[in-house]
């Protein structure tokens, strides 16, 4: 109990929320008394932390468009960030893991690391309620963020796709000319991107870099979309 209470700054009310929540995939292989690891909660808590940072940015831009608090969100919350913020709290060190996994260096596996990190704020939020899980987001990724830094750095839309896709265990982006037109002096290219065997964004312009960044920026801007639907 003492392990959940430094982890989430509260005493939990039911801790099976909290177990389940460090439980991941690999160990149901390993052990028939487990039935269920920590993607159900893994899959709320994702939903609750894009509401508390769209919120908490809503709030601290309050000049600023929708394209500009979508391109920030998704800095916040991919998986590069979340694993920092889980290797912070030492959430690795409390993981269960199957031994292969264990020996496989998983506790330090930045998918496990941020998926486990979602599944935390899952477990706070069915164990305390919705403020409970704005504390811990609050505490341990919006005060330790430089926030105002992310907003001013460049856009780099091809790393933001990619830290997607990784951070939801996915395929890679690949990216693949559509055409190329005109004298070489004055090319057009387009190009598109793919994500296993969805198509999910068009770039042009007359570089092959910047058509690609154009597709992976239509191809986020698609798959917040998405998200927001759901």
């Amino acid at each position: 109990m003492r392990r959940f209470t430094q982890l989430v700054g509260r005493t939990p009310r039911e801790a099976k929320w909290y177990r389940q929540a460090l439980r991941h995939r690999s160990v149901l292989q390993d052990d028939n008394d487990f039935t269920t690891s920590n993607e159900r909660l893994e899959f709320l808590g994702d939903a609750i932390l894009g509401l508390i940072v769209a919120e908490d940015l809503f709030s601290r831009y309050p000049t600023k468009d929708e394209g500009f608090l979508t391109k920030l969100r998704a800095r916040l919350v991919n998986g590069k960030t979340l694993a920092q913020c889980a290797t912070s709290i030492q959430l690795g060190d409390h993981i269960e893991l199957s031994e292969n996994m264990d020996r496989g260096a998983g506790r330090t596996n930045r998918s496990i690391l941020s998926d486990t990190y979602e599944a935390i704020i899952g477990a706070i939020y069915l164990d305390h309620g919705l403020e409970a899980a704005r504390e811990f987001i609050t505490r341990s990724l919006l005060q330790t963020l430089d926030i105002e830094e992310l907003a001013r750095t460049r856009d780099n839309y091809k790393s933001l796709l990619l830290e997607l896709t990784q951070a939801r265990a996915w395929p890679q982006p690949a990216y693949g000319v559509v055409t190329a037109e005109g004298p070489d002096h004055d090319k057009s290219f387009t190009i598109k991107v793919s994500i296993g065997d969805r198509d999910l964004g068009i770039g042009r312009a007359s570089s092959k870099k910047s058509a690609e960044q154009k597709a992976a920026r239509q191809a986020l801007e698609r798959l917040n979309q998405e998200q927001s639907e759901d």
